[in-house]
């Protein structure tokens, strides 16, 4: 195997930062957390992937580079040119820690991209553990309250460490509300389930051990979707939810996300009764799926909230459910690293059986 290199080249155009010593501090801590070295430099100084921040919108040649993962702090409209793998937008000066990221998940684990869509964000990284199949498969579906700046990249660490554990994982990425319709999404995200049963042509699949897992809006998504698959050539044995936004009606009275629900949806609850409760879990219960409702206590006390409403109501019902609650915060259900995870992993593993 070629010797990968553990150098990190990050590109900045001018005026970028409005304080070079933040940026610096947070990329040296981000590289440092991955085992990685490099920094801002003014030329590549080797092969290999490069972070590119040229500055808000401005335009970038990707050509002469071995690839490029962009980032600009503010939002603007995607950037799908040749040459760049992913584009990190919108997410401020954190966006520099998940182009770290980006880098070393695509260089140390990288996956296969599987195309279920003609549209560039339909598409799944699948990822396959060692040894002989046939393996019980991982559906990761990201969250970002619906919202087209977070993609699939929020799931590495988590595909990276369930491949490991033996699952073959099935991240997806999925098109947004906010720039092509709340039902495009619901399509997309059901066609990539459906398409795992194509893929298994070609892959040792075990498609009756298939766990579905959604973190924050991506939880509404994976038991809509559990519910929506039941009879359905490939449905999943289990639904996982990760802090997931699981009562649609109540996350717009709350105001969830500045007014992510009814932003994504199109409407308030008021206005919309149906299209809410057709994908609100908690409307949709029972479920028809086992599942396991997970939130850290810590976490924004809304989400740990309806967390709490949707296990004491699904417990209720005839559908097998169980509820894991741990310290953190709302990223530490999709840390591998943190104490909750192996908690999370115990319950799939026993609705699993």
């Amino acid at each position: 195997m070629t010797e990968r290199s553990t150098h990190v080249d990050i590109l900045v155009g001018p005026n970028v930062f409005a304080d070079r010593t933040t940026a610096d501090e947070l990329i040296a801590a981000a590289l440092s957390a991955r085992g990685l070295t490099g920094g801002i430099v003014d030329a590549p100084t080797g092969p290999g992937e490069v972070i590119v921040v040229p500055g808000t919108g401005a335009e970038f040649d990707a050509a002469g580079y071995d690839g490029v993962v962009r980032v600009d702090l503010g939002q603007c409209p995607p950037d799908r040119s040749s040459g760049i793998r992913t584009h990190i937008r919108g997410r401020g000066l954190d966006g520099l820690r998940f182009a770290i990221d980006s880098v070393y998940f695509h260089r140390f684990h990288p996956g296969t991209i599987v195309e279920y869509g003609e549209h560039r964000e339909q598409r799944v990284e699948l990822r396959l553990p060692d040894g002989d199949g046939p393996f019980p498969v991982a559906v990761l579906v990201h969250g970002g309250y619906w919202r087209s700046r977070w993609e699939f990249d929020l799931m590495d660490a988590m595909a990276v460490d369930l491949t490991k554990r033996g699952y073959a994982t099935w991240n997806v990425e999925y098109r947004r509300p906010d720039e092509h319709g709340w039902d495009v999404m619901t399509s997309d995200v059901a066609s990539a389930l459906a398409a795992l049963g194509t893929a298994n042509a070609n892959l040792d699949l075990d498609l009756g051990r298939v766990v579905v897992l959604g973190h924050s809006a991506g939880g509404q998504l994976a038991l809509r979707l559990a519910a929506d698959s039941v009879g359905k050539t490939v449905c999943p044995a289990v639904a996982v939810s990760l802090a997931g936004v699981l009562n649609l009606q109540l996350g717009d009275e709350r105001w969830l996300g500045e007014g992510a629900v009814s932003a994504a949806i199109g409407g308030r609850y008021l206005d919309m009764h149906a299209a809410y409760d057709e994908s609100s879990p908690i409307a949709r219960l029972p479920i028809g799926v086992p599942h396991v409702v997970a939130c850290a206590v810590s976490d924004d006390p809304n989400l740990l909230e309806i967390s709490r409403e949707y296990y004491a109501a699904a417990s209720g019902g005839p559908d097998s459910v169980s509820m894991v609650e741990g310290p953190g915060g709302h990223f530490h259900v999709i840390d591998p690293t943190s104490e909750i995870w192996g908690d999370i992993l115990a319950a799939v593993e026993t609705a699993l059986g």
